[in-house]
């Protein structure tokens, strides 16, 4: 197994191709810009109305962006993997880097490796700017949970990125992902989740975000849920292996 391990000028190689595709790039970066800018705006224009107005977890109303920030680490996810399926790319890349398993750990290393350290940058960012705006409602830095939250969010996002680029493996289409994923995190979810209850808590989205809750009532905890969406990522990185290693490319 050990040579198939990522060794650097294939990370560094994994690095430019991301750097070079404006989509990626854009999708990297608006991960940041989505969640903090979208928390900003939306505690100042009603984050002082009542206690509440965000939520009534005020440790997860501090990352009510976070809802929109996960939109662009999927498409970061995705169109990093979908590029490879595009006008033969995928040959080339083999070509280059012949062992198929190297190739894809390589790449999915790259962007969690990415996802990870925008992630907590936005997830620092996001709960400063956004009680900046909070007034007397706000949470401040060392209140129960808030480092847990802000490590946390930053993970979320990483996984998410990675869940999303394991399923374009499988499934060699980032739009086919994204036109099932978005519409699965903004409504699928919370309609089944209030159907339900009990089976909608080991739900990627929904277990993950946990992590930045100041209270979790059902079964699972900040970690476990946390957990629960890092066996599903597995799952996936684990479907996009196996593809990329039997299907021609």
């Amino acid at each position: 197994m050990s040579t198939a391990l990522p060794t650097r000028p294939v990370l560094h190689s994994e690095w430019i191709k991301i750097r070079s595709l404006r989509g990626s790039f854009a999708a990297l970066i608006t991960i940041l810009a989505a969640t903090a800018g979208i928390q900003a705006l939306a505690a100042a224009a009603i984050g002082r109305a009542e206690r509440g107005a965000l939520g009534e977890d005020p440790l997860f109303a501090a990352y009510y962006g976070i809802l929109w920030g996960q939109i662009a680490a999927m498409a970061f996810g995705t169109t990093v993997l979908s590029a490879e399926f595009h006008n033969g790319a995928l040959r080339t890349s083999l070509a280059a880097v012949p062992g198929r398993t190297r190739f894809y750990l390589s790449k999915m290393a790259v962007i969690g490796g990415l996802a990870l350290v925008v992630g907590q940058v936005t997830g620092l960012l996001t709960f400063v700017a956004g009680q900046a705006f909070m007034g007397p409602y706000a949470i401040h830095l060392g209140d129960p949970g808030t480092y847990r939250s802000i490590v946390g969010s930053g993970l979320y996002l990483t996984l998410i990125a990675l869940f999303a680029a394991g399923l374009t493996a499988v499934l060699r289409s980032g739009a086919l992902v994204l036109s099932l994923l978005i519409p699965f995190v903004l409504m699928v979810s919370f309609i089944v989740g209030a159907a339900t209850g009990g089976p909608a808590e080991f739900l990627p989205d929904r277990a993950g975000q946990l992590v930045m809750h100041g209270q979790a009532d059902g079964r699972l905890g900040p970690w476990s849920g946390l957990g629960v969406l890092a066996l599903w990522t597995g799952a996936s990185l684990t479907g996009g292996w196996l593809a990329v290693r039997r299907r021609a490319a």
